[in-house]
């Protein structure tokens, strides 16, 4: 019966060789950070869409069920898998005892529904939620042996992760954050241990952090990366983000992200040095933009038929 309900991921299945799953997170139709947009979509509307273009699953927001049964009971109404889930980090100022107590109900509902990553996004010190506050002002680590100490912590916890939910800590670089730029990924993944932690690769986020050609920078990390964020971007509002001062959210507010094929990021580049590299995994769309500029619906169909054209053409 179940195959029957899922005739749209059967079919997918049949057509890509590659073992890769092609997901979407939520911000195509509403944004936690800025609830004014598409603050007043329900999220039913949301899983049904995705569900139709075609999306094998989602991650999660906020107006996802909070506990494990409520959410899986909300995603299998719609034949949908949960894809992961951000979890909101604070190792860069806090104890990883304090760390692993905080986690203990995200990691159960994710650990429910058969989630293998989570997104540790670090949110200490960040300013990537602030409207008023420049990006030039995020958090940077004093000195080397700042960094030696993040990383050993990073460690533990992901370690922690592993042995007691079965989750690998997937770690999001992102805009605003003590790791931001191409120099800070290189240095995490030098510092880290890839038995531990691994990367989230977030092609939107690489580019506006310096990385202007993110298949360089995932070339150097490919064999990390366990989660991919698929964005697109728009050179000429970074720039304008950058030269102007602007915070991250006045950014998303401007349009510097879209989604993959809307943008200037060489996606058969990157789907095909993850795809040599190994990767097997989640794609996931996520494209934070108004849509009252940027319909959810065709903005999140352009993003999958994108990348579902290129997974087809890879053997």
């Amino acid at each position: 019966a179940r195959a029957r309900k899922v005739r749209g991921i059967e079919r997918q299945a049949e057509t890509m060789s590659w073992n890769v799953r092609i997901g979407v997170n939520p911000l195509s139709w509403m944004n936690d950070d800025l609830p004014s947009l598409g603050g007043e979509t329900p999220l039913e509307t949301a899983l049904a869409e995705g569900k139709e273009i075609g999306y094998q699953g989602f991650e999660l927001g906020n107006k996802f069920p909070q506990d494990g049964p409520g959410l899986k009971a909300k995603l299998d109404a719609f034949g949908l898998a949960c894809v992961s889930g951000w979890y909101s980090g604070h190792l860069a100022h806090d104890s990883v005892a304090n760390e692993t107590e905080r986690c203990v109900a995200h990691m159960d509902k994710l650990r429910f529904n058969g989630v293998e990553v989570v997104v540790y996004g670090e949110v200490a010190g960040s300013i990537q939620g602030d409207m008023n506050r420049p990006l030039r002002e995020r958090p940077r680590f004093a000195d080397g042996a700042a960094w030696q100490a993040y990383a050993a912590k990073l460690d533990a916890f992901g370690a922690h992760l592993k042995a007691t939910y079965g989750i690998t800590l997937a770690y999001h670089h992102h805009m605003g954050a003590y790791v931001e730029s191409p120099e800070d990924i290189d240095t995490l993944m030098h510092l880290t241990d890839p038995a531990c932690t691994s990367l989230l690769f977030d092609t939107g986020h690489a580019y506006y952090g310096g990385a202007t050609d993110p298949n360089a920078l995932l070339a150097r990390h490919a064999k990390r990366v366990v989660h991919v964020h698929c964005k697109d971007v728009r050179p000429a509002v970074i720039a304008k983000a950058r030269n102007d001062g602007w915070s991250f959210l006045r950014g998303v507010l401007a349009g510097t992200f879209t989604v993959p094929g809307d943008g200037v990021i060489d996606y058969d580049a990157v789907l095909g040095t993850l795809h040599d590299g190994g990767y097997q995994g989640w794609l996931v769309v996520e494209a934070e933009q108004d849509p009252a500029v940027a319909p959810s619906y065709a903005y999140a169909k352009k993003g999958y038929e994108t990348l579902r054209r290129i997974v087809e053409r890879l053997p």
